[in-house]
């Protein structure tokens, strides 16, 4: 089985590896050296025939060889050099006395060779660990030219011995660079692996409670990782702290009914009556219950959301509230020009802009103005009305879950901390400034990407 660790696995495929590789690679260098030896031994050889040649004497019309060369080995049996000298009929002319023991066969085999005259042949005779070089050579005597061809045989025994001992000390010292690799690799897989350990670490300590974040700095390819993590983290610490604020909303909100239901005993109402106001506050919780579930489990974030056009919502919810406050009726002014879409959840739109117009109409004496314009990467959503307006000293306290800026009108102060939270989801932000129209004005600002 493939093993689950990193480490593991890139060490499994070293040991695997490295021997191919550096098998193929002393295999490339052994034959390199083979044949540095071939050519140095053809050399050598070249050289014999070069001194049997210088040693040839005239004798009538033959050359003859001297019995004693200068190489000393051609005089001694089984020396491991020999030499010989054919005529171009196969005759044998000389052969030198270490050669006594060389079969006729081997003999008779070489003499034949034709070759042209300067032509030369180095060959290995298979089998009998011997190397050959032959020659071939015209010498005009007396008016007649005479074809020789001289042979030079000398054992391959020093070639295999050099050959051996290049191969012990060519093959022991890859295998140590496999070693020294392994450790070498095992130490940089651990030096590369370090970022993945200190980010677990990193992790566990979150998980302790003794870290908010990944904190420190990241190799490229892990810094992505820590950013979605520590994104991750942070969307999930706001989820957690959406629903502990939406439990408490939801306790809050059912101490009202739940107090009236409690009152109704003590207030002697005939059964039709008390079935009535249980009814009618048992509604009244059904829907503060859907209504923080549906906060509960609202988007958290623009990953995976779909472009939702903003003006043909922002149309549909201002027609839906001047029906809520028609009696007020409220002149609207939009400029909703331009084919905007936002990567949002479309129930976090409709939550987050009808908190926004729903406060401008409740606030608003007649008039109620919504714009839309771009500024970079940024959509911006303008909501003014011509109502009393938010004294600078109150324009961020009203954000805050609770907080309202008029406690005469009906309402639990908690509409726009949950555009905030909406609008904290998606890297937007909510700015309340003086409107032209004499109110307050709402700037909602989204990317649009």
């Amino acid at each position: 089985m493939m093993p689950r660790a990193l480490r593991a696995r890139l060490l499994l495929a070293s040991l695997l590896l490295l021997p191919v590789f550096f098998g193929l690679t002393g295999f490339a260098l052994q034959q390199a050296f083979h044949h540095s030896l071939e050519v140095a031994e053809e050399e050598r050889l070249k050289l014999q025939v070069y001194l049997i040649l210088g040693a040839a004497e005239l004798s009538g019309d033959e050359i003859t060889i001297p019995d004693t060369l200068q190489e000393p080995r051609y005089s001694q049996l089984e020396s491991g050099l020999y030499g010989f000298l054919h005529a171009d009929n196969g005759r044998r002319i000389w052969r030198s006395d270490s050669s006594t023991l060389i079969p006729d066969g081997t003999l008779a085999q070489l003499a034949t060779a034709r070759l042209d005259t300067g032509e030369s042949n180095f060959f290995e005779l298979p089998g009998q660990n011997l190397f050959v070089y032959q020659f071939a050579l015209l010498w005009e005597i007396e008016g007649k030219e005479n074809h020789y061809l001289f042979t030079v045989l000398e054992s391959n025994e020093s070639v295999k011995a050099e050959q051996k001992a290049f191969n012990t000390q060519l093959w022991g010292w890859l295998s140590a660079a496999i070693v020294l690799f392994l450790i070498v690799e095992a130490a940089l897989i651990g030096w590369g692996l370090q970022p993945l350990t200190r980010l677990a670490a990193d992790l566990k300590r979150i998980e302790q409670g003794e870290s908010d974040t990944l904190t420190g700095t990241y190799p490229t390819e892990v810094q992505a990782v820590t950013d979605n993590l520590n994104l991750l983290i942070h969307n999930e610490r706001q989820q957690r702290e959406r629903y502990r604020n939406t439990l408490g909303d939801l306790a809050h909100s059912l101490k009202t009914p739940l107090a009236v239901m409690r009152g109704a005993e003590q207030e002697k109402l005939d059964f039709p009556e008390y079935q009535a106001l249980v009814t009618e506050q048992a509604s009244r919780m059904d829907q503060i219950v859907q209504y923080q579930l549906a906060r509960a489990v609202k988007s958290q974030g623009r990953t995976l959301a779909q472009k939702v056009p903003v003006a043909p919502l922002i149309e549909r919810m201002v027609t839906a509230l001047q029906k809520v406050y028609r009696d007020k009726q409220i002149v609207t002014d939009l400029q909703l020009a331009g084919d905007f879409q936002l990567p949002a959840d479309e129930r976090d739109l409709m939550e987050l802009l009808g908190n926004v117009l729903e406060n401008a109409f409740k606030y608003g004496y007649s008039e109620v103005a919504v714009r839309l314009l771009q500024q970079g990467s940024l959509l911006h959503i303008n909501i003014a009305d011509d109502g009393p307006g938010v004294s600078p000293n109150r324009r961020q306290t009203i954000l805050k879950r609770g907080e309202r800026a008029d406690t005469s009108a009906p309402g639990q102060g908690i509409g726009l901390s949950v555009a905030v939270d909406i609008l904290s989801s998606y890297d937007g932000e909510l700015q309340i400034s003086e409107a032209d129209l004499g109110g307050a004005e709402f700037s909602i600002r989204l990317p649009l990407s």
